[in-house]
């Protein structure tokens, strides 16, 4: 039953995050779940150095969870690490969490390759299933935006101009796009019908001007039109 599904889904992770009490604790998580956690390290040094080394020995994990704040400085080590990762290893997806909301690093983070990428507030590690399915997700290739992190950008992005032309409802499934959900975790979200949440994207591509294409990546496109503009 869930055995089944948690082999199928099976990702290897790396951990890197300087609370040793938090990095034990994500760690049991993963591997409670039926993944595997190949290192945990405590600096963005460390991380870059480890999936360095890991791709050598063509052993690159699925995906990275990172802390935004890492030593020394504990300001924005983890992002930048994270930054350099998706440069080097494009098919590495990088999820990193944050104390709170920081706009400039979620943007930068979106920035360049719109697939494999998540940005969540540690508050959201509590919700055990929503962590691992937003690890999953990333490591899959998909999208794992905090809701509260959708809000921000979305509410300061340059591009009210294109967001105007969306009605309520519109903006509502767009946010909840950016979180990573599909067409029936929205549908269940607002309780309304798949068809209604499929007429509401369709909708959605067409007033942003987005092309049909590859689905997934279009759904990202969706939200990056404009906050990276």
């Amino acid at each position: 039953m869930g055995g089944q599904e948690i082999v199928e889904d099976r990702v290897r992770v790396v951990i890197a995050e300087d609370s040793v009490l938090l990095r034990e604790g994500l760690t049991r998580l993963l591997t409670d779940r039926g993944h595997e956690v190949v290192a945990g390290v405590g600096d963005a040094d460390a991380l870059v150095k480890t999936i360095s080394e890991l791709a050598d020995q063509d052993e690159l994990p699925d995906v990275v969870v990172a802390d935004v704040r890492m030593p020394p400085t504990h300001t924005d080590e983890g992002v930048r690490a994270a930054v350099l990762l998706r440069r080097l290893h494009p098919g590495l997806g990088v999820l990193v969490l944050s104390q709170y909301v920081e706009e400039r690093y979620a943007t930068e983070l979106l920035a360049g390759s719109s697939r494999g990428v998540g940005y969540l507030l540690k508050d959201r590690v509590a919700d055990v299933r929503e962590f691992v399915d937003a690890v999953v997700r990333v490591a899959e290739g998909g999208t794992a935006l905090d809701p509260e992190v959708v809000a921000q950008l979305l509410g300061r992005s340059r591009k009210q101009d294109v967001l105007t032309g969306l009605t309520p409802r519109e903006r509502e499934v767009l946010g909840l796009m950016a979180e990573g959900r599909t067409n029936s975790a929205i549908a269940r979200q607002l309780v309304v019908s798949d068809g209604a949440v499929e007429k509401h994207v369709s909708n959605i591509f067409l007033k942003l001007g987005l092309a049909p294409s590859d689905g997934d990546h279009r759904r990202v496109l969706a939200v990056l039109t404009y906050l990276n503009s």
